[in-house]
């Protein structure tokens, strides 16, 4: 019944839109000839008076009236004239507005009946959850409504919580991801997705315990290049640069040339090349700023996020010779979804480090893998 209402007013809606133009009348008949004769009735009645009053001759008078008579009979054929010519568009009008009144309801009508259907029924939320179809939205609501009634189906979290990390509600996916740790048996796969989403919780910062779902997908599969990659990431972020180094060492050596993981970790060996040449500056946040990041709310903890990546973005300004500092601002900018802010970034990275040397290849091939538009390449 609703949809009918709304088709109906829009029907009209369009019509009256239509219909304004016509509407407008033709132009009225000027009132010209009735002013006219009541001025050549004055010039009469003081052509009368003159005579009388002996101010012209009786030639005159009679000239001057033939003058006013044919001046009247002349604004009388022209309004003859005018209201023949009125009379045709006012006829043409009052066509077009009922063909316009009647034709658009009828063209609606037919297209709907012909396009439409008029004999769907409401769809509510809960036909629609029986049949979601592809709409990502009512597969997650019905998931959740299913987890809500059945919190023990393991299977059910696996399945939700790589789908919450991709629309980027992470406090949902860390969720996820433990309850099917819980209530699943030991999977190292599952342990680095926990571990992974963990990470983009806190901001890129590989915290304690992603470290620990990292340990303990590389003891239920050992050689996980996943895993051995953010262990030694975390041992980067923690000051331990030659241990990280050795281990990206160790991975890269057993790694084929061809795997996919080989250029994230060419990069990461590349920024710790940068630290080690200048290990007094700035860029990353110290043992204590991950740990408070991890008592923290998902809006505080965001908020402290941004506070320290605009930190890093002043120091940077000031001692701009920290490789990995740039690296870890166009990430930290990508992260929080800043593009802009990204792309400046990466461009004062490559003032610093030219594109032509190995750092700044690294930066770009970062910029490429972020999805971040190069300056000067087609996108």
């Amino acid at each position: 019944m609703i949809l009918w209402i709304a088709i109906a007013v829009v029907t009209a809606l369009v019509a009256v839109v239509l219909v304004l133009p016509l509407r407008r009348a033709s132009k009225p008949v000027s009132d010209g000839f009735a002013y006219d004769a009541e001025v050549y009735k004055d010039q009469l009645a003081e052509l009368e008076r003159d005579q009388k009053d002996g101010l012209i001759s009786s030639e005159q008078a009679e000239y001057a009236r033939g003058e006013i008579g044919r001046r009247l009979l002349s604004a009388s054929a022209k309004m003859k004239a005018d209201v023949s010519e009125s009379a045709k568009p006012a006829r043409t009008n009052h066509i077009l507005l009922v063909a316009v009144v009647l034709m658009v309801p009828v063209i609606c009508l037919s297209l709907y009946l012909r396009e439409g259907a008029p004999n769907l029924p409401d769809q509510p939320l809960e036909a629609r959850l029986a049949n979601p179809g592809d709409n990502i939205a009512l597969l997650v609501v019905k998931m959740e409504r299913h987890l809500a009634e059945n919190p023990d189906d393991g299977q059910g979290w696996q399945i939700l919580a790589p789908v919450y990390a991709r629309l980027e509600r992470y406090d949902d996916a860390v969720n996820a991801y433990r309850n099917a740790v819980r209530l699943l048996p030991p999977d190292a796969e599952r342990y680095g997705g926990l571990g992974e989403t963990l990470i983009a919780q806190a901001g890129g910062q590989v915290t304690k315990d992603a470290q620990a779902a990292f340990a303990k997908s590389l003891e239920l599969q050992p050689n996980n290049p996943r895993a051995e990659f953010y262990l030694a990431l975390a041992k980067a972020q923690s000051g331990n640069t030659q241990e990280a180094r050795a281990d990206y060492d160790a991975l890269l050596k057993k790694s084929p040339a061809d795997a996919p993981w080989v250029p994230l970790v060419k990069r990461a060996i590349a920024e710790l090349d940068g630290m080690q040449k200048n290990p007094e500056a700035p860029g990353n946040p110290d043992a204590a700023d991950v740990e408070a990041a991890q008592n923290l709310s998902a809006q505080d903890r965001q908020e402290m996020i941004k506070s320290m990546v605009a930190s890093l973005d002043e120091r940077l300004k000031e001692n701009p010779d920290n490789f990995e500092g740039w690296t870890r601002l166009i990430r930290s900018y990508v992260v929080l979804k800043d593009e802009a802010k990204a792309k400046d970034a990466l461009k004062r990275a490559l003032a610093q480090f030219p594109p032509d040397k190995d750092q700044g290849k690294a930066l770009i091939a970062q910029a490429k893998e972020l999805g971040l538009t190069i300056e000067g390449e087609n996108p």
